[in-house]
């Protein structure tokens, strides 16, 4: 995208009367490519409000209305870290596994980076015995208890115990069906079952969304570029440093 045109764009929204604005976070956020949304033919009906123009075809991000937004997540995230809530963070698309694993890894919060569990939320009781089975193999491995068995079988156990370690990434804290979801990257399409399953439940959920999401799909909707790296990074070491470990 053009810097001329990026820099008009910024000038804009921080002129903007209706919203009190932090000039430096706005121009650090607009450095960040967060304001680039898709192409406009993409854009869902419902993120309209929170477009602030177009150039050359593509959506621009009111980064006005992406800062209260994160403050409103802000504020909701840390009343939940403060009542020992489970935070489980949701993340399959390669440009956020890094910012995944750091964030949550900081804040002790269970995460999803290698694809959703059909049911992991509505049908724990399940997911969660599978879970219990591969915490107490990895622990018996780790013992030396399979040596018992012929090498045949070991390996067996081994390529077993590798899928669900894949699988089971980031859940080893995950003993129960969260209480908050908080969906990083992509479009929500690609998280639409972890969505549902949330909904289902009334489990309230932030995500990142991006000009082809529709907000009224998750509780705390945060408008930014959600399919660059640099911009998922730089959104989520900001949350990060405003959370309350």
């Amino acid at each position: 995208m053009d810097n001329k045109i990026t820099t008009e764009s910024v000038e804009g929204m921080i002129q903007n009367d209706e919203i009190e604005v932090d000039i430096t976070l706005i121009k650090e956020m607009a450095d960040n490519g967060l304001l680039y949304g898709h192409k406009k033919q993409r854009t869902h009906p419902r993120f309209k409000q929170f477009i602030y123009t177009t150039r050359n075809g593509v959506e621009i991000i009111d980064l006005a209305k992406t800062s209260k937004k994160i403050d409103e997540a802000v504020a909701f995230l840390n009343a939940q870290l403060k009542e020992k809530k489970t935070v489980l963070v949701v993340g399959t698309q390669a440009a956020s596994w890094d910012a995944v694993e750091t964030f949550a890894t900081k804040f002790g919060m269970p995460y999803v980076k290698n694809g959703w569990i059909g049911g992991l939320v509505t049908n724990f009781k399940v997911v969660g015995q599978r879970l219990d089975f591969f915490r107490t193999s990895m622990a018996a491995m780790e013992k030396g208890e399979f040596e018992k068995y012929t090498k045949k079988e070991r390996v067996t156990i081994n390529r077993k115990l590798e899928k669900m370690k894949l699988m089971f990434e980031g859940m080893d804290t995950l003993t129960k069906a969260p209480d908050v979801m908080f969906v990083i990257d992509g479009s929500l399409r690609n998280h639409i079952t972890a969505i549902k399953e949330a909904a289902t439940l009334k489990i309230p959920v932030v995500a990142i969304i991006d000009s082809d999401d529709n907000p009224d799909l998750v509780t705390y909707p945060i408008p930014a570029n959600d399919h660059a790296k640099m911009s998922i990074t730089w959104l989520m070491k900001h949350l990060g440093e405003r959370l309350d470990a």
